[in-house]
């Protein structure tokens, strides 16, 4: 049945829900009856401020440049936007993404070429990671469209696609607004694009077109025409039929969760099936956060040589595994190194099933598939016993003697007395990865990093934009020293904003996760005064404060401090920790990522 949407507020409910159209999105040319807008709000600028708005878009990160002033004069008009300048592009990209990571969708504006290329790293890496994100761009003046002249900010060429050819390879749709006959249309059907495919969209809009009002302007939303997403149902009954032959047979079998359910917006199917099945549930590394801890047969991190303790027994021994929404590279699999066997496995991504290496079941949805089988499973507790049967608690750390040196694991054993419900913990890549992994999530707590794509300094940018989206979280931020270094200066940001973050700034002396790859002189770096640079940044405007602990006491002071008198301010602790005080899950994963990057070629 086609679902009438007549606003981009229900196409939103629409999308949350599931109910998304296959096909492209159908656009009705005929303006609804809302009320008409002024001449002044009647222009491409307010358009799309206006939408940006409806999709949930409060917050837009911005770089000002010459092609996007009018633009961004535009954006600001609108009562219910608000521009939140940032020092670059990249960490306005970064922000973004770490927006859409709590909103479910996110926006930044930057200036043609100069900003696009600048940001275009960030897009790529949201990209990976499925995320909704609009890239407006303020492109050249329509007249020059089509003309030999050549610009500044592009590579001194007649010909300005060059931004647009590097987009088409990390967006899922690209529109080039030179003209207002069209731009209602392209402008709709990119955000409608970004929502639909849960992926990046590029929309470049001429710096001399933003403030020009036109007919299609005047009113209210035209009407979208979306067809909602549904299963195959028959290929639904035929690969629950195939699965449930493997189950049948199967007498120690378990569940892991992946990123992809994020996308396929299947959390509660995957927990409804979880509840009924009696299989344990263990969650790849990249989607901690996407599964509730508290779940009485979670048994933590399946993540090969590196898993959380006794969780790799459990899976790898299993004779049969239901991965939900998987992604298998070559850092998720520890260097190709995970013990699984395919026959055994039956993979449900967000639109496909396939069964034991056999048959894959397309047109069908991930949160159909995991209701049906929810339908048709026999209890089974038989992995879980094995898991209970062979679980040791873990032993309580020592205490560090008066003032010794601080070690990684007792600053994580005070790290996860701070969190709740009410927290968020960012971790960047590098060590965080592997010592945040290990933190057990209150209910509700929220958690997010960038595995897929791995950029170092992502966080910084990411912390911003989440924080800026979840009011009600305290967001926690564990950033390494050499990664704060790619992205520092948006901390700046985050005091104008008057954001609350806590930042732990491990700082160990370098780039500690290559160290454990490949070692070499170029991974060690300048030591700064990190708590200087942030007071610097400060600079007595905003609520910060910074601290700096190199023992327990210390530690314990900070958090104490940041979680009482300091809470209403951004709170910075720079953690000195020794150059080699490295999880035993770092020194493993990198001997093993390290094997795999340094094959041999294969003969001729």
């Amino acid at each position: 049945m086609d679902t009438k949407i007549n606003s981009i507020d229900s196409f939103t409910e629409a999308t949350a829900n599931g109910a998304v159209g296959c096909p492209p999105a159908t656009f009705c040319h005929t303006i609804s009856p809302a009320p008409l807008t002024t001449a002044s709000e009647a222009t491409l600028g307010r358009h799309l401020a206006r939408r940006l708005v409806q999709v949930g878009v409060t917050d837009v990160f911005s770089v000002p440049g010459d092609f996007n002033l009018t633009l961004l004069d535009h954006l600001i008009a609108e009562p219910e936007l608000r521009l939140i300048g940032c020092c670059n592009e990249l960490n306005a990209g970064y922000a973004a993404d770490g927006y859409a990571r709590s909103r479910g969708v996110g926006a930044c504006a930057v200036t043609f070429t100069v900003g696009g290329l600048s940001v275009l790293n960030a897009i790529a890496g949201a990209y990976s990671e499925n995320l909704p994100l609009i890239c407006i761009v303020g492109g050249p003046n329509s007249n020059d469209y089509g003309t030999s002249r050549v610009l500044h900010h592009t590579i001194g060429l007649p010909d300005f696609s060059q931004e647009l050819r590097c987009f088409q390879t990390v967006t899922c749709y690209q529109a080039v607004v030179n003209n207002l006959e069209d731009a209602h249309e392209q402008i709709d059907t990119a955000i409608s694009t970004a929502l639909k495919e849960s992926k990046p969209v590029y929309i470049s809009i001429s710096c001399n077109l933003p403030a020009i009002s036109h007919p299609t302007f005047s009113g209210e939303p035209v009407p979208f025409f979306l067809n909602p997403k549904v299963s195959n149902q028959m290929g639904l009954e035929a690969a629950v039929e195939a699965t449930m032959q493997v189950l049948n047979k199967a007498v120690k079998p378990v569940m892991v969760g992946g990123p992809k359910i994020r996308v396929a917006k299947a959390r509660d199917a995957f927990v409804e099936l979880a509840d009924i099945s009696g299989f344990p549930v263990a969650v790849m590394p990249s989607a901690k956060g996407l599964v509730p801890e508290q779940h009485p047969h979670f048994i933590g991190t399946y993540w090969g040589a590196v898993s959380t303790a006794f969780c790799a027994e459990i899976v790898e021994s299993a004779d049969a595994y239901i991965f939900v929404g998987p992604i298998f590279n070559d850092y998720s699999s520890v260097g190709y190194s995970l013990l699984l066997k395919k026959e055994k496995a039956i993979i449900v991504q967000p639109e496909q099933v396939i069964v034991a290496n056999g048959p894959a079941f397309g047109c069908i949805l991930m949160k159909d598939f995991l209701h049906a089988l929810a339908k048709r499973i026999t209890k089974n507790t038989t992995a879980f016993e094995n898991y209970k049967r062979i679980f040791v608690p873990e032993g309580q750390l020592l205490k560090c003697i008066p003032k010794e040196p601080l070690r990684v694991n007792v600053m994580f054993k005070h790290v996860q007395q701070m969190l709740s419900g009410n927290t968020a913990v960012i971790a960047e890549t590098g060590d965080s990865w592997f010592n945040c992994q290990k933190l057990k999530l209150p209910e509700g707590c929220g958690y997010e990093f960038q595995m897929q794509y791995g950029s170092i300094g992502w966080s910084v940018g990411a912390t911003l934009g989440y924080a800026q989206a979840a009011t009600d979280k305290r967001v926690i931020a564990f950033i390494g020293d050499g990664s704060f270094q790619v992205t520092a200066q948006d901390v700046s940001t985050m005091i104008r904003c008057g954001q609350k973050t806590i930042i732990f700034l491990i700082n160990n002396g370098g780039y500690t996760i290559e160290v454990e790859i490949h070692d070499g002189p170029y991974n060690v770096i300048k030591n700064w005064n990190y708590t200087g640079l942030v007071d610097a940044i400060h600079n007595g405007e905003g609520k910060c404060w910074t601290t700096k602990v190199t023992c327990e006491e210390e530690l314990t002071d900070a958090i104490e401090t940041a979680l009482g008198p300091k809470q209403d301010c951004l709170c910075f602790i720079e953690v000195i920790l020794h150059k080699d005080d490295t999880s035993k899950e770092l020194l493993e994963w990198g001997s093993r990522v390290s094997a795999a990057n340094s094959r041999p070629p294969n003969p001729q």
